[in-house]
């Protein structure tokens, strides 16, 4: 219904709905977005550029920033559509098969927030800390035992132990926006460099329902970024592994909105 009425009052205007509506549908997300709400909250994309992110592995990438992202289900279900032109919102190439993106900026105990979009059968990730994964993938329709490699999910450790599958399938339809919403608690050192404490994801919410809590990771999970744990790192958006849009990326330290709840 509200799809319909914004067209209609589009297109009254004169306005195309293309500008109106730069992502059709797939614009309505189901409730407000914490940081239009809460305090404290600040943006990683500057809704122009990428200034403030580079490739991980320091070569070239194709990572762009656009203003619209759709998906053609029929014409092209494996990738996302969209034109490269100073925008909010960021995409990892036509092919989805670029170098990890990772921020300039490195953060400790935080709450972070994030929109992405997948094509059909399409798979990413969201590292904290460039070291703890939350899953990205189209499990959309998916009825099977979810896995740690489910929309979500806690990805295991290089040795393939540990990770935490979401308890339940959240995901919505490809060429939806989608939302996460992360609580996490950083590793902590003494002066010597000695590990006190592991990194734990306190809460993690998928599409406003949660998937996640209280999930303790005794080291780096699986494709993470060689630098050392440490009480402060970059955040890393994964880009070889399909095609991902993202925007609205908001982060606040951990904590900050205490006293709002």
């Amino acid at each position: 219904m509200r799809f319909t009425m914004l067209v209609a009052a589009a297109v009254l205007c004169g306005v195309p709905v293309s500008a109106q509506l730069p992502d059709l549908y797939t614009e309505e997300m189901h409730g407000d977005p914490p940081f239009l709400s809460q305090t404290g909250w600040r943006p990683l994309l500057n809704g122009k550029d990428l200034t403030g992110w580079r490739s991980a592995d320091g070569k070239p990438h194709e990572w762009v920033t656009t203003r619209s992202v759709n998906w053609k289900r029929i014409f092209d279900p494996k990738q996302l559509t969209y034109s490269s032109e100073p925008g909010d919102r960021i995409v990892n190439g036509k092919h989805g098969l670029t170098s990890d993106l990772i921020s300039g900026e490195k953060f400790g105990d935080c709450e972070l927030y994030l929109e992405f979009m997948l094509p059909r059968g399409s798979n990413s990730g969201v590292f904290l800390h460039s070291h703890y994964e939350v899953q990205i993938f189209d499990s959309y329709d998916y009825t099977g035992q979810l896995t740690v490699g489910d929309n979500g999910g806690i990805y295991r450790r290089a040795d393939k132990t540990g990770g935490a599958p979401p308890h339940v399938n959240a995901s919505r339809r490809p060429g939806e926006w989608q939302s996460l919403h992360i609580w996490f608690r950083g590793p902590k050192f003494d002066a010597n460099g000695k590990k006190l404490s592991n990194a734990t994801f306190l809460r993690v919410l998928l599409n406003e329902v949660l998937v996640q809590e209280n999930v303790e990771l005794t080291g780096p999970t699986g494709q993470h970024f060689q630098i050392p744990e440490a009480s402060e790192n970059p955040i890393k958006l994964q880009g070889d592994h399909g095609s991902v849009a993202f925007r609205n990326i908001y982060i606040r330290p951990l904590g900050a909105g205490t006293a709002e709840h």
